[in-house]
């Protein structure tokens, strides 16, 4: 498979199966995003893997999704704020590197035949209690991770032509 049929399989999965994830393949989904691309290369990621059901369903106040803590195992993706780039004018780039590292995870799953859906509409203080987070190190994004129960949605997307601007806008 290239890289754009790939890209078109990985789909938002909202049921998983009870299966677990064995650890070669969570193994490999977590260097996926160890080895995206940060700026300056401060890789200021971190990931917390969920798989105990009670931490899961610890997480389930911060986002009330049956589908969300049944999937065998969550991962949370944190950006270490501090140790981010900043650019000249202030703006870091914790949040774009977090997600780098995280859409790196949800390519690297669907390859592997595995489903995943980024959760950004969260409770960020619920996942830092639950998570026992330190200071610094802000919730960014989550995803279960697991084998789908079903198909997913497929994709809806916008023209090219809708999107892309040639050489002014």
């Amino acid at each position: 498979m290239n890289f754009l049929e790939l890209a078109a399989r990985r789909v938002s999965v909202r049921g998983y199966r009870p299966d677990p994830v064995p650890d070669d393949l969570l193994a490999k989904v977590l260097e996926a995003g160890r080895l995206a691309p940060s700026a300056a290369n401060r890789q200021p990621w971190r990931f917390v893997v969920v798989r105990d059901r009670a931490a899961r369903h610890a997480l389930k106040p911060a986002y009330p999704r049956d589908w969300f803590v049944d999937a065998p195992v969550v991962i949370v993706v944190g950006v270490d704020t501090g140790a981010a780039w900043s650019r000249a004018d202030g703006k870091s780039y914790a949040d774009v590197d977090g997600a780098i590292a995280m859409d790196h995870m949800t390519l690297c799953a669907a390859d592997l035949g595995l489903g995943t859906c980024w959760i950004g509409a969260f409770d960020a203080a619920v996942v830092r209690r639950a998570l026992n987070l330190p200071g610094g190190v802000d919730p960014l994004a989550m995803t279960p991770l697991g084998y789908a129960a079903d198909a997913g949605r497929p994709k809806s997307r916008r023209p090219i032509a809708e999107l892309v601007h040639y050489d002014r806008w």
